[in-house]
Protein backbone atom coordinates (compact mmCIF):
# COMPACT_ATOMS: atom_id res chain seq x y z
CA UNK A 1 0.00 0.00 0.00
CA UNK A 2 2.86 2.35 0.86
CA UNK A 3 4.51 1.67 -2.50
CA UNK A 4 1.21 2.26 -4.28
CA UNK A 5 0.72 5.61 -2.48
CA UNK A 6 4.22 6.74 -3.46
CA UNK A 7 3.56 5.79 -7.10
CA UNK A 8 0.25 7.74 -7.14
CA UNK A 9 1.97 10.77 -5.61
CA UNK A 10 4.79 10.68 -8.18
CA UNK A 11 2.30 10.34 -11.04
CA UNK A 12 0.19 13.24 -9.67
CA UNK A 13 3.23 15.53 -9.32
CA UNK A 14 4.52 14.61 -12.78
CA UNK A 15 1.12 15.32 -14.33
CA UNK A 16 0.95 18.71 -12.62
CA UNK A 17 4.44 19.43 -13.93
CA UNK A 18 3.48 18.61 -17.51
CA UNK A 19 0.31 20.73 -17.32
CA UNK A 20 2.18 23.61 -15.75
CA UNK A 21 4.92 23.27 -18.34
CA UNK A 22 2.40 23.48 -21.17
CA UNK A 23 0.83 26.63 -19.77
CA UNK A 24 4.19 28.23 -18.98
CA UNK A 25 5.38 27.43 -22.52
CA UNK A 26 2.28 29.08 -23.99
CA UNK A 27 2.68 32.15 -21.77
CA UNK A 28 6.40 32.51 -22.46
CA UNK A 29 6.46 31.82 -26.21
CA UNK A 30 2.97 32.80 -27.26
CA UNK A 31 2.98 29.63 -29.34
CA UNK A 32 -0.51 28.66 -30.55
CA UNK A 33 0.63 25.42 -32.23
CA UNK A 34 -1.30 23.28 -29.73
CA UNK A 35 -4.48 25.27 -30.36
CA UNK A 36 -4.08 24.72 -34.09
CA UNK A 37 -3.50 20.98 -33.60
CA UNK A 38 -6.68 20.79 -31.51
CA UNK A 39 -8.49 22.67 -34.25
CA UNK A 40 -7.25 20.24 -36.89
CA UNK A 41 -8.16 17.25 -34.72
CA UNK A 42 -11.67 18.65 -34.18
CA UNK A 43 -12.26 19.01 -37.93
CA UNK A 44 -10.96 15.50 -38.63
CA UNK A 45 -13.11 14.05 -35.84
CA UNK A 46 -16.29 15.77 -37.08
CA UNK A 47 -15.63 14.59 -40.65
CA UNK A 48 -15.21 11.00 -39.48
CA UNK A 49 -18.37 11.20 -37.36
CA UNK A 50 -20.78 13.18 -39.53
CA UNK A 51 -19.66 13.16 -43.17
CA UNK A 52 -22.26 11.69 -45.54
CA UNK A 53 -19.94 8.85 -46.68
CA UNK A 54 -17.16 6.80 -45.14
CA UNK A 55 -13.84 8.64 -45.40
CA UNK A 56 -10.24 7.52 -45.86
CA UNK A 57 -8.53 9.14 -42.87
CA UNK A 58 -5.04 8.57 -44.26
CA UNK A 59 -5.99 10.31 -47.49
CA UNK A 60 -7.43 13.27 -45.58
CA UNK A 61 -4.30 13.66 -43.44
CA UNK A 62 -2.01 13.41 -46.49
CA UNK A 63 -4.10 16.08 -48.23
CA UNK A 64 -3.73 18.32 -45.20
CA UNK A 65 0.04 17.80 -45.19
CA UNK A 66 0.19 18.60 -48.90
CA UNK A 67 -1.81 21.75 -48.27
CA UNK A 68 0.62 22.87 -45.56
CA UNK A 69 3.67 22.25 -47.69
CA UNK A 70 2.12 23.87 -50.77
CA UNK A 71 1.71 27.07 -48.77
CA UNK A 72 5.47 27.27 -48.09
CA UNK A 73 7.40 27.13 -51.39
CA UNK A 74 7.44 25.00 -54.57
CA UNK A 75 10.23 22.73 -53.31
CA UNK A 76 8.80 21.71 -49.94
CA UNK A 77 7.09 18.39 -50.67
CA UNK A 78 5.46 15.30 -49.17
CA UNK A 79 6.74 11.85 -50.22
CA UNK A 80 4.32 8.94 -49.85
CA UNK A 81 5.51 5.52 -48.63
CA UNK A 82 5.24 4.16 -52.20
CA UNK A 83 7.44 6.96 -53.55
CA UNK A 84 9.96 7.01 -50.72
CA UNK A 85 11.79 3.79 -51.61
CA UNK A 86 12.35 4.96 -55.20
CA UNK A 87 13.53 8.37 -53.98
CA UNK A 88 15.96 6.80 -51.51
CA UNK A 89 17.33 4.42 -54.16
CA UNK A 90 17.85 7.34 -56.50
CA UNK A 91 19.80 9.39 -53.94
CA UNK A 92 21.71 6.42 -52.50
CA UNK A 93 22.66 5.34 -56.01
CA UNK A 94 21.71 1.67 -55.74
CA UNK A 95 18.97 -0.93 -55.41
CA UNK A 96 18.85 -4.72 -55.08
CA UNK A 97 17.62 -6.82 -57.99
CA UNK A 98 18.67 -8.61 -61.19
CA UNK A 99 20.04 -5.54 -62.98
CA UNK A 100 18.13 -4.83 -66.17
CA UNK A 101 16.51 -1.86 -67.86
CA UNK A 102 13.15 -3.09 -69.09
CA UNK A 103 10.03 -2.13 -70.96
CA UNK A 104 6.68 -3.79 -71.64
CA UNK A 105 6.13 -3.93 -75.41
CA UNK A 106 2.87 -5.38 -76.75
CA UNK A 107 2.18 -7.06 -73.36
CA UNK A 108 5.65 -8.66 -73.32
CA UNK A 109 8.39 -7.85 -70.78
CA UNK A 110 11.50 -7.00 -72.80
CA UNK A 111 15.10 -6.37 -71.73
CA UNK A 112 16.07 -2.91 -72.97
CA UNK A 113 19.62 -3.38 -71.69
CA UNK A 114 21.37 -5.33 -68.94
CA UNK A 115 22.99 -3.01 -66.39
CA UNK A 116 26.77 -3.06 -66.67
CA UNK A 117 28.32 -5.32 -64.03
CA UNK A 118 24.95 -6.62 -62.82
CA UNK A 119 24.05 -10.31 -62.44
CA UNK A 120 21.96 -10.36 -65.64
CA UNK A 121 24.84 -9.10 -67.78
CA UNK A 122 27.23 -11.57 -66.15
CA UNK A 123 24.93 -14.44 -67.11
CA UNK A 124 24.76 -13.26 -70.74
CA UNK A 125 21.27 -11.78 -70.88
CA UNK A 126 21.03 -9.44 -73.86
CA UNK A 127 19.08 -6.40 -75.05
CA UNK A 128 15.96 -7.57 -76.88
CA UNK A 129 15.50 -10.74 -74.80
CA UNK A 130 11.80 -11.30 -74.07
CA UNK A 131 10.94 -12.52 -70.56
CA UNK A 132 7.92 -14.83 -70.85
CA UNK A 133 8.00 -16.38 -67.35
CA UNK A 134 9.14 -15.34 -63.87
CA UNK A 135 9.59 -18.25 -61.44
CA UNK A 136 7.64 -20.44 -63.89
CA UNK A 137 4.65 -18.08 -63.84
CA UNK A 138 3.54 -16.66 -67.19
CA UNK A 139 4.53 -12.97 -67.40
CA UNK A 140 2.77 -12.14 -70.67
CA UNK A 141 0.46 -9.20 -69.99
CA UNK A 142 2.38 -8.03 -66.92
CA UNK A 143 1.95 -4.37 -66.01
CA UNK A 144 5.01 -2.14 -66.00
CA UNK A 145 4.52 -1.14 -62.35
CA UNK A 146 4.41 -4.82 -61.29
CA UNK A 147 7.78 -5.75 -62.81
CA UNK A 148 9.97 -4.43 -59.95
CA UNK A 149 7.83 -6.34 -57.44
CA UNK A 150 8.71 -9.58 -59.25
CA UNK A 151 12.35 -8.97 -60.15
CA UNK A 152 13.71 -6.90 -57.27
CA UNK A 153 14.45 -8.39 -53.89
CA UNK A 154 17.12 -8.76 -51.20
CA UNK A 155 20.68 -9.38 -52.27
CA UNK A 156 21.45 -13.13 -52.36
CA UNK A 157 17.90 -14.27 -53.13
CA UNK A 158 17.22 -16.06 -56.41
CA UNK A 159 14.70 -15.68 -59.22
CA UNK A 160 14.30 -17.76 -62.38
CA UNK A 161 13.33 -16.09 -65.64
CA UNK A 162 12.47 -17.74 -68.95
CA UNK A 163 13.47 -15.80 -72.03
CA UNK A 164 12.92 -16.01 -75.78
CA UNK A 165 15.78 -14.76 -77.96
CA UNK A 166 16.07 -14.00 -81.65
CA UNK A 167 17.90 -16.87 -83.43
CA UNK A 168 17.34 -19.38 -80.60
CA UNK A 169 14.49 -21.84 -81.12
CA UNK A 170 13.77 -22.92 -77.57
CA UNK A 171 13.08 -20.68 -74.55
CA UNK A 172 15.98 -20.49 -72.07
CA UNK A 173 15.85 -20.50 -68.27
CA UNK A 174 18.20 -18.32 -66.22
CA UNK A 175 18.47 -18.61 -62.45
CA UNK A 176 19.67 -15.19 -61.29
CA UNK A 177 21.02 -14.36 -57.86
CA UNK A 178 19.93 -10.84 -56.98
CA UNK A 179 22.66 -8.38 -56.07
CA UNK A 180 23.21 -4.73 -55.25
CA UNK A 181 22.84 -2.75 -58.48
CA UNK A 182 24.42 0.65 -58.94
CA UNK A 183 22.31 3.45 -60.40
CA UNK A 184 24.88 5.40 -62.35
CA UNK A 185 24.57 9.18 -62.50
CA UNK A 186 27.60 9.62 -64.74
CA UNK A 187 25.92 7.82 -67.60
CA UNK A 188 28.37 8.65 -70.40
CA UNK A 189 32.09 9.40 -70.61
CA UNK A 190 33.57 9.33 -74.11
CA UNK A 191 36.28 10.90 -76.22
CA UNK A 192 34.69 12.96 -78.99
CA UNK A 193 38.06 13.26 -80.73
CA UNK A 194 41.70 12.70 -79.76
CA UNK A 195 41.65 15.64 -77.29
CA UNK A 196 38.07 16.36 -76.22
CA UNK A 197 36.40 14.44 -73.43
CA UNK A 198 32.64 14.49 -72.87
CA UNK A 199 30.92 13.51 -69.60
CA UNK A 200 27.18 13.47 -68.94
CA UNK A 201 25.98 13.72 -65.31
CA UNK A 202 22.24 13.22 -64.75
CA UNK A 203 21.95 13.75 -60.97
CA UNK A 204 24.00 14.42 -57.84
CA UNK A 205 23.58 11.32 -55.66
CA UNK A 206 26.00 9.87 -53.10
CA UNK A 207 28.31 8.11 -55.61
CA UNK A 208 28.39 10.93 -58.20
CA UNK A 209 31.75 12.48 -57.23
CA UNK A 210 33.49 9.12 -57.23
CA UNK A 211 31.87 8.18 -60.55
CA UNK A 212 33.03 11.45 -62.10
CA UNK A 213 36.63 11.04 -60.92
CA UNK A 214 36.76 7.53 -62.39
CA UNK A 215 35.32 8.79 -65.68
CA UNK A 216 37.76 11.70 -65.91
CA UNK A 217 40.74 9.51 -65.13
CA UNK A 218 39.66 7.07 -67.83
CA UNK A 219 39.39 9.87 -70.39
CA UNK A 220 42.67 11.43 -69.28
CA UNK A 221 44.38 8.09 -69.92
CA UNK A 222 42.89 8.19 -73.43
CA UNK A 223 44.43 11.59 -74.13
CA UNK A 224 41.80 14.08 -72.89
CA UNK A 225 43.17 17.62 -72.52
CA UNK A 226 39.84 19.50 -72.59
CA UNK A 227 36.41 18.65 -71.19
CA UNK A 228 32.73 19.21 -71.90
CA UNK A 229 30.76 18.56 -68.69
CA UNK A 230 27.10 18.08 -69.61
CA UNK A 231 24.69 19.07 -66.83
CA UNK A 232 21.69 19.67 -69.08
CA UNK A 233 18.40 18.65 -67.43
CA UNK A 234 20.25 17.59 -64.28
CA UNK A 235 17.74 18.39 -61.49
CA UNK A 236 20.35 18.44 -58.72
CA UNK A 237 20.70 16.38 -55.57
CA UNK A 238 23.15 16.55 -52.69
CA UNK A 239 24.79 19.96 -52.15
CA UNK A 240 27.96 18.26 -50.82
CA UNK A 241 28.37 16.38 -54.10
CA UNK A 242 28.14 19.63 -56.05
CA UNK A 243 30.80 21.16 -53.80
CA UNK A 244 33.16 18.18 -54.22
CA UNK A 245 32.78 18.22 -58.01
CA UNK A 246 33.39 21.98 -58.31
CA UNK A 247 36.41 21.51 -56.02
CA UNK A 248 38.04 19.25 -58.63
CA UNK A 249 38.32 22.17 -61.05
CA UNK A 250 39.27 25.02 -58.69
CA UNK A 251 42.55 25.87 -56.98
CA UNK A 252 42.63 26.00 -53.18
CA UNK A 253 40.99 28.56 -50.91
CA UNK A 254 38.14 29.58 -53.21
CA UNK A 255 34.60 29.83 -51.85
CA UNK A 256 32.36 27.50 -53.84
CA UNK A 257 28.96 27.99 -52.20
CA UNK A 258 27.47 29.16 -48.92
CA UNK A 259 24.06 28.93 -47.29
CA UNK A 260 21.95 31.28 -45.16
CA UNK A 261 19.13 30.29 -42.85
CA UNK A 262 17.10 31.70 -39.96
CA UNK A 263 18.89 29.04 -37.88
CA UNK A 264 22.63 29.66 -37.60
CA UNK A 265 23.33 25.93 -37.12
CA UNK A 266 21.99 25.30 -40.63
CA UNK A 267 24.36 27.79 -42.28
CA UNK A 268 27.61 26.66 -43.87
CA UNK A 269 30.41 27.75 -46.21
CA UNK A 270 32.31 25.50 -48.61
CA UNK A 271 35.85 26.27 -49.83
CA UNK A 272 38.00 24.47 -52.38
CA UNK A 273 40.83 22.39 -50.97
CA UNK A 274 43.18 22.61 -53.97
CA UNK A 275 45.47 19.99 -55.42
CA UNK A 276 42.83 18.47 -57.71
CA UNK A 277 43.86 16.55 -60.82
CA UNK A 278 41.81 18.69 -63.18
CA UNK A 279 42.43 22.30 -62.08
CA UNK A 280 44.21 23.17 -65.34
CA UNK A 281 41.84 21.35 -67.69
CA UNK A 282 40.05 23.68 -70.17
CA UNK A 283 36.39 23.35 -69.22
CA UNK A 284 32.99 24.02 -70.76
CA UNK A 285 29.76 23.24 -68.89
CA UNK A 286 26.49 22.67 -70.73
CA UNK A 287 23.26 23.66 -68.95
CA UNK A 288 19.58 23.86 -69.87
CA UNK A 289 16.40 25.27 -68.40
CA UNK A 290 16.04 21.92 -66.62
CA UNK A 291 19.42 22.20 -64.87
CA UNK A 292 18.68 23.00 -61.24
CA UNK A 293 19.97 23.15 -57.67
CA UNK A 294 23.30 21.30 -57.39
CA UNK A 295 23.86 21.75 -61.14
CA UNK A 296 23.57 25.49 -60.64
CA UNK A 297 26.02 25.39 -57.73
CA UNK A 298 28.69 23.84 -59.98
CA UNK A 299 27.95 26.13 -62.93
CA UNK A 300 27.75 29.21 -60.68
CA UNK A 301 31.10 28.50 -59.01
CA UNK A 302 32.84 27.91 -62.35
CA UNK A 303 31.33 31.10 -63.80
CA UNK A 304 32.02 33.29 -60.75
CA UNK A 305 35.70 32.26 -60.69
CA UNK A 306 36.02 32.59 -64.51
CA UNK A 307 37.24 29.00 -64.52
CA UNK A 308 35.50 28.00 -67.77
CA UNK A 309 32.59 28.79 -70.06
CA UNK A 310 28.91 28.06 -69.46
CA UNK A 311 27.00 27.21 -72.67
CA UNK A 312 23.32 26.54 -73.34
CA UNK A 313 20.18 28.07 -71.83
CA UNK A 314 19.57 29.88 -68.54
CA UNK A 315 19.19 27.27 -65.82
CA UNK A 316 16.03 26.59 -63.81
CA UNK A 317 16.67 28.93 -60.89
CA UNK A 318 16.46 26.83 -57.70
CA UNK A 319 18.52 28.28 -54.86
CA UNK A 320 16.84 26.55 -51.93
CA UNK A 321 18.22 23.78 -49.73
CA UNK A 322 15.84 21.07 -48.48
CA UNK A 323 16.10 18.70 -45.53
CA UNK A 324 14.14 15.45 -45.49
CA UNK A 325 12.35 14.22 -42.35
CA UNK A 326 10.91 10.69 -41.94
CA UNK A 327 7.39 10.00 -40.70
CA UNK A 328 6.10 7.02 -38.72
CA UNK A 329 4.30 5.33 -41.66
CA UNK A 330 7.46 5.21 -43.84
CA UNK A 331 6.53 8.39 -45.66
CA UNK A 332 8.60 11.56 -45.44
CA UNK A 333 8.54 15.25 -46.20
CA UNK A 334 11.09 17.81 -47.29
CA UNK A 335 11.11 21.43 -46.23
CA UNK A 336 13.35 24.28 -47.25
CA UNK A 337 15.83 25.03 -44.46
CA UNK A 338 18.24 27.44 -46.16
CA UNK A 339 19.07 29.40 -49.29
CA UNK A 340 22.34 28.93 -51.14
CA UNK A 341 24.52 31.58 -52.76
CA UNK A 342 27.29 31.43 -55.37
CA UNK A 343 30.82 32.74 -54.55
CA UNK A 344 30.01 36.25 -55.79
CA UNK A 345 26.91 36.38 -53.56
CA UNK A 346 24.24 35.53 -56.13
CA UNK A 347 20.99 33.97 -54.94
CA UNK A 348 19.98 31.76 -57.87
CA UNK A 349 16.37 31.24 -56.70
CA UNK A 350 13.65 32.59 -58.97
CA UNK A 351 10.70 34.35 -57.40
CA UNK A 352 7.73 32.08 -56.74
CA UNK A 353 5.49 34.66 -55.11
CA UNK A 354 1.87 34.74 -56.36
CA UNK A 355 2.46 31.80 -58.72
CA UNK A 356 0.99 28.33 -58.72
CA UNK A 357 3.47 25.45 -58.71
CA UNK A 358 2.61 24.75 -62.33
CA UNK A 359 3.22 28.39 -63.34
CA UNK A 360 6.52 28.38 -61.47
CA UNK A 361 7.67 25.16 -63.17
CA UNK A 362 6.67 26.25 -66.67
CA UNK A 363 8.19 29.71 -66.36
CA UNK A 364 11.76 28.38 -66.74
CA UNK A 365 10.94 26.79 -70.10
CA UNK A 366 9.16 29.87 -71.43
CA UNK A 367 12.01 32.39 -71.28
CA UNK A 368 12.78 34.35 -74.40
CA UNK A 369 16.57 34.51 -74.79
CA UNK A 370 18.62 35.95 -77.60
CA UNK A 371 21.20 33.45 -78.77
CA UNK A 372 24.87 34.28 -79.10
CA UNK A 373 27.99 35.30 -77.20
CA UNK A 374 27.19 36.67 -73.74
CA UNK A 375 30.56 36.96 -71.97
CA UNK A 376 29.71 40.40 -70.60
CA UNK A 377 26.13 39.28 -69.87
CA UNK A 378 24.54 42.10 -71.83
CA UNK A 379 21.58 39.80 -72.50
CA UNK A 380 20.41 40.61 -68.95
CA UNK A 381 21.42 44.28 -68.91
CA UNK A 382 17.84 45.62 -68.83
CA UNK A 383 16.91 43.27 -66.05
CA UNK A 384 15.86 44.26 -62.55
CA UNK A 385 17.98 41.45 -61.16
CA UNK A 386 20.75 42.35 -58.68
CA UNK A 387 24.23 42.84 -60.17
CA UNK A 388 27.36 40.93 -59.10
CA UNK A 389 30.85 40.53 -60.52
CA UNK A 390 33.02 37.52 -61.30
CA UNK A 391 36.62 37.24 -60.11
CA UNK A 392 37.77 38.93 -63.34
CA UNK A 393 35.22 41.73 -63.01
CA UNK A 394 32.61 40.51 -65.50
CA UNK A 395 29.04 41.44 -64.60
CA UNK A 396 26.67 38.58 -63.75
CA UNK A 397 23.16 38.64 -62.32
CA UNK A 398 21.36 36.90 -59.46
CA UNK A 399 17.77 35.98 -58.76
CA UNK A 400 16.92 33.79 -61.71
CA UNK A 401 19.23 30.90 -62.55
CA UNK A 402 22.65 30.84 -64.20
CA UNK A 403 22.65 32.63 -67.56
CA UNK A 404 25.29 31.15 -69.91
CA UNK A 405 28.34 32.91 -71.31
CA UNK A 406 27.19 31.67 -74.70
CA UNK A 407 23.43 31.28 -75.13
CA UNK A 408 22.33 28.56 -77.52
CA UNK A 409 19.02 26.71 -77.55
CA UNK A 410 18.87 23.00 -78.39
CA UNK A 411 17.77 21.94 -81.84
CA UNK A 412 14.04 22.02 -82.44
CA UNK A 413 11.81 19.45 -84.07
CA UNK A 414 8.22 19.27 -85.26
CA UNK A 415 5.21 18.35 -83.16
CA UNK A 416 5.15 14.84 -84.62
CA UNK A 417 8.73 14.09 -83.55
CA UNK A 418 8.03 15.71 -80.18
CA UNK A 419 5.07 13.38 -79.59
CA UNK A 420 7.18 10.36 -80.60
CA UNK A 421 9.97 11.40 -78.25
CA UNK A 422 7.69 12.10 -75.27
CA UNK A 423 6.05 8.68 -75.70
CA UNK A 424 9.52 7.03 -75.63
CA UNK A 425 8.71 5.29 -78.93
CA UNK A 426 12.28 5.45 -80.27
CA UNK A 427 13.54 3.26 -77.44
CA UNK A 428 10.45 1.02 -77.48
CA UNK A 429 10.73 0.40 -81.22
CA UNK A 430 14.45 -0.45 -81.02
CA UNK A 431 13.72 -2.85 -78.15
CA UNK A 432 11.19 -4.58 -80.41
CA UNK A 433 13.55 -4.34 -83.40
CA UNK A 434 16.28 -6.14 -81.46
CA UNK A 435 13.89 -9.01 -80.84
CA UNK A 436 14.20 -9.96 -84.52
CA UNK A 437 17.46 -8.25 -85.65
CA UNK A 438 19.62 -8.38 -82.54
CA UNK A 439 21.79 -11.36 -83.47
CA UNK A 440 22.49 -9.95 -86.97
CA UNK A 441 23.49 -6.54 -85.57
CA UNK A 442 25.74 -8.10 -82.91
CA UNK A 443 27.57 -10.20 -85.49
CA UNK A 444 28.03 -7.18 -87.75
CA UNK A 445 29.17 -4.55 -85.22
CA UNK A 446 29.63 -5.66 -81.63
CA UNK A 447 33.29 -6.69 -81.89
CA UNK A 448 34.24 -3.93 -84.36
CA UNK A 449 33.34 -1.01 -82.10
CA UNK A 450 31.23 2.10 -82.21
CA UNK A 451 33.46 4.05 -84.61
CA UNK A 452 32.97 1.37 -87.27
CA UNK A 453 29.23 1.41 -86.48
CA UNK A 454 29.16 5.22 -86.83
CA UNK A 455 30.70 4.96 -90.30
CA UNK A 456 28.74 2.01 -91.66
CA UNK A 457 25.31 1.72 -90.07
CA UNK A 458 22.50 3.63 -91.75
CA UNK A 459 18.79 3.70 -91.04
CA UNK A 460 17.46 2.70 -94.46
CA UNK A 461 13.98 3.60 -95.84
CA UNK A 462 12.57 0.18 -94.89
CA UNK A 463 13.58 0.61 -91.24
CA UNK A 464 12.26 4.19 -91.13
CA UNK A 465 8.92 3.15 -92.65
CA UNK A 466 8.62 0.23 -90.23
CA UNK A 467 9.29 2.64 -87.37
CA UNK A 468 6.64 5.09 -88.57
CA UNK A 469 4.12 2.24 -88.85
CA UNK A 470 4.96 1.33 -85.24
CA UNK A 471 4.43 4.95 -84.21
CA UNK A 472 1.01 5.06 -85.90
CA UNK A 473 0.03 1.78 -84.26
CA UNK A 474 0.79 3.41 -80.90
CA UNK A 475 -1.67 6.22 -81.48
CA UNK A 476 0.57 9.05 -82.72
CA UNK A 477 -0.61 11.01 -85.75
CA UNK A 478 2.22 11.07 -88.31
CA UNK A 479 2.25 14.16 -90.54
CA UNK A 480 4.21 13.72 -93.77
CA UNK A 481 5.51 17.31 -93.79
CA UNK A 482 6.86 16.88 -90.26
CA UNK A 483 8.61 13.65 -91.21
CA UNK A 484 10.29 15.30 -94.21
CA UNK A 485 11.57 18.15 -92.03
CA UNK A 486 12.83 15.84 -89.30
CA UNK A 487 14.00 12.86 -91.35
CA UNK A 488 17.69 13.28 -90.47
CA UNK A 489 16.90 13.69 -86.76
CA UNK A 490 14.59 10.67 -86.77
CA UNK A 491 17.31 8.52 -88.32
CA UNK A 492 19.91 9.83 -85.89
CA UNK A 493 17.72 9.08 -82.87
CA UNK A 494 17.07 5.55 -84.12
CA UNK A 495 20.79 5.01 -84.76
CA UNK A 496 21.58 6.29 -81.26
CA UNK A 497 19.16 3.81 -79.70
CA UNK A 498 20.62 0.94 -81.73
CA UNK A 499 24.08 1.85 -80.37
CA UNK A 500 22.71 1.90 -76.81
CA UNK A 501 21.24 -1.59 -77.20
CA UNK A 502 24.47 -2.92 -78.73
CA UNK A 503 26.85 -1.47 -76.14
CA UNK A 504 25.48 1.07 -73.65
CA UNK A 505 25.27 4.77 -72.88
CA UNK A 506 28.85 5.73 -73.75
CA UNK A 507 28.48 4.52 -77.30
CA UNK A 508 24.95 5.93 -77.58
CA UNK A 509 26.20 9.40 -76.65
CA UNK A 510 29.15 9.07 -79.03
CA UNK A 511 26.58 8.64 -81.82
CA UNK A 512 24.03 11.10 -80.42
CA UNK A 513 26.34 14.11 -80.12
CA UNK A 514 27.00 13.99 -83.87
CA UNK A 515 23.78 15.97 -84.33
CA UNK A 516 23.85 17.92 -81.02
CA UNK A 517 24.26 21.59 -81.95
CA UNK A 518 25.09 22.66 -78.38
CA UNK A 519 27.92 20.12 -78.13
CA UNK A 520 29.18 21.15 -81.58
CA UNK A 521 29.25 24.80 -80.54
CA UNK A 522 30.95 23.98 -77.24
CA UNK A 523 33.75 22.19 -79.09
CA UNK A 524 34.48 25.37 -81.04
CA UNK A 525 34.69 27.57 -77.90
CA UNK A 526 37.68 26.02 -76.13
CA UNK A 527 40.08 28.81 -77.15
CA UNK A 528 37.78 31.28 -75.35
CA UNK A 529 37.33 28.91 -72.40
CA UNK A 530 41.11 28.65 -71.98
CA UNK A 531 41.54 32.40 -72.33
CA UNK A 532 38.93 33.32 -69.72
CA UNK A 533 40.45 30.81 -67.27
CA UNK A 534 43.98 32.09 -67.87
CA UNK A 535 45.15 28.72 -69.22
CA UNK A 536 47.72 28.31 -71.96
Amino acid sequence: MQKKSVFVLIFFVATLGVIAGLHIDEVVSGDTTRDQLRKFNDVLTYIQKYYVEDVDTQKLVESAILGMLNSLDPHSIYISPDQLQRVQESFEGSFEGIGIEFDVVNDTLVVVAPIVGGPSQQLGILAGDRIIKIDNVNSIGIKREDVPKKLRGPKGTKVTITIVRDGIREPMDYEITRDKISIYTVIASVMLDKETGYVRVTQFSKPTHNELIQALRKLKAQGMNKLILDLRDNPGGYLEQAFEIADEFLSGGKKIVYTKSRRKDLESEYYSSGGGEFEDLPLIILISNGSASASEIVAGAIQDWDRGLIVGETSFGKGLVQQQFPLSDNSAFRITTARYYTPSGRLIQRSYENKTREQYQLEAAQREEREGENLEHKEEKDSTKPIFKTAAGRIVYGGGGITPDYILKPGTWTLTTGHIFRRNLFAQYITKYFGSHGSTLRKAYESKGVEEFARRFEVDPDMLNEFLSYVKANGVEVKDDDIKKDELQLKQLLKTNVAKSLWGYDEAYFIGVESDIQVKKARSLFPEASKIAGLK
